[in-house]
């Protein structure tokens, strides 16, 4: 569809963050153009066309457009635990309550529930989501019927999947569907053993690829990882040259200095979950020396059933405010750098380089916020509003690889949410029964 967004405001997150006021085209899953629209005719002239026929003009009325939220870790298929493990310490939450549970859920559980969390992630403007769960092919199934864009990575351990399925996944789910992409990946190094790990390693190495997987999140893991191997988590993995192609670590609270300047040199992202955290009592990742350090930092959610909610504005607001707690420091990262940790740099984690900003020849992944609302005004800073003060009220549109998939409150993903909303609880019925 060739869409045109007219009396717009549009922050593009490229570098110096402009904010421009103008319009912006969309010619099936690209942007075509972005720019004040008065410079129509040359454009048409450099791309040998002599008109556009639209399919449909939106009149934004100085509503802001901007990237799409990447929400760069989470899990989808716990929604169906949501509100179900609470009030747990991690260890306790996982071996007690998740992992019971887990191994109760099918392929086909987990693709319903997949379907869940989409419309969450579409009232949040987030377009794409990094998701480590079970079942990969109905995770990808659920993604791609409901047009969600879903990189996903492994969660190979001792007890689920394998470093074949893992190799499997990596062949079949690259390459053949361009809402979806698939990265190597395993749980923890507390849940697999030495050789798993190993295996791992020498798969990268195979493919030249990166790896992801939670690191560091809480200081047990650390002590523990210590304990087995006499390294901290991110030493150990080094030394089984499991980052040598890059990847990206989940949490990282834990990390050192040292730490740090290893995953800079090596291209790691450290992708952090700062609801997550509090809840679990994992502690405050130092995101202001991350920053500091060089590295890439993107933000995740986590999933649903540690969270609780799959909201973007909630993450951010606590990654510059526990931030600012943290260092005793009221400037520590600034509101625009955590909108850009929101979109530029989770695109970067997740391997979606054409979708981190709005530029012509960029997927047109993109969401409106609605300014017209009390919490955006007055238009003092619009990042520091997004960041500060706005919240899912204000997600007026999301749109994915061209089409529009939630605006005004309904969805346009395939599925009525009433149906989706049953099935969800049809499936926690069978399982284990509401609380």
């Amino acid at each position: 569809m060739n869409i045109r967004f007219y009396n717009a405001r549009i922050l593009t997150m490229e570098k110096e963050m402009p904010l421009l006021e103008g319009e912006l085209w969309v010619k099936d899953e690209r942007i075509f153009y972005v720019g004040d629209g008065k410079e129509k005719e040359s454009v048409f002239t450099e791309s040998g066309m002599t008109c556009m026929i639209w399919d449909e003009e939106i009149d934004c009325q100085g509503n802001l457009l901007l990237p799409g939220f990447k929400d760069a870790h989470t899990h989808s298929g716990m929604t169906l635990l949501r509100s179900y493990a609470d009030d747990l310490p991690l260890q306790a939450w996982l071996n007690e309550q998740v992992f019971p549970v887990e191994a109760k859920m099918t392929a086909e559980d987990i693709y319903h529930l997949t379907k869940l969390a989409v419309l969450e992630y579409l009232t949040s403007g987030i377009t794409a989501v990094f998701d480590m769960y079970l079942t990969p092919e109905s995770i990808g199934r659920a993604c791609s019927e409901t047009g969600m864009r879903c990189v996903q990575t492994g969660a190979v351990n001792n007890f689920s999947q394998s470093v074949e399925l893992l190799e499997k996944w990596y062949q079949e789910l690259n390459g053949n569907n361009p809402l979806l992409s698939f990265r190597l990946g395993f749980h923890a190094e507390y849940t697999c053993s030495t050789e798993l790990m190993e295996r791992v390693a020498a798969l990268a190495a195979a493919y030249q690829a990166p790896v992801y997987t939670h690191l560091s999140e809480t200081r047990g893991e650390v002590e523990g990882c210590v304990e087995r191997h006499g390294m901290t988590p991110a030493r150990f993995l080094d030394s089984l040259g499991m980052f040598d192609y890059g990847g990206g670590v989940y949490h990282g609270v834990w990390l050192t200095p040292e730490e740090m300047e290893l995953f800079r040199e090596k291209k790691v992202s450290v992708i952090t979950n700062p609801a997550s955290n509090l809840k679990l009592a994992s502690g405050i990742a130092p995101v202001r020396e991350f920053l500091e350090k060089g590295l890439n930092v993107a933000i995740g959610t986590d999933g649903p059933a540690s969270n609780n909610c799959l909201d973007m504005f909630r993450e951010m607001f606590l990654v510059s405010g526990l931030a600012k707690v943290r260092e005793q420091d009221a400037s520590a990262v600034d509101a625009r750098e955590v909108l850009r940790m929101a979109t530029v740099n989770g695109a970067e984690a997740m391997g979606l380089t054409e979708a981190d900003v709005l530029a012509a020849g960029k997927l047109a992944d993109l969401v409106m916020l609605d300014l017209h609302q009390p919490n955006m005004q007055p238009l003092n800073h619009i990042a520091k509003n997004i960041v500060y003060s706005g919240s899912k009220q204000n997600v007026k549109m999301t749109m994915i690889h061209g089409k529009i998939r939630y605006r005004d409150g309904k969805f346009n993903v395939g599925d009525d949410p009433e149906d989706i909303y049953a099935k969800a609880n049809e499936i926690i019925g069978k399982i284990g029964g509401c609380r």
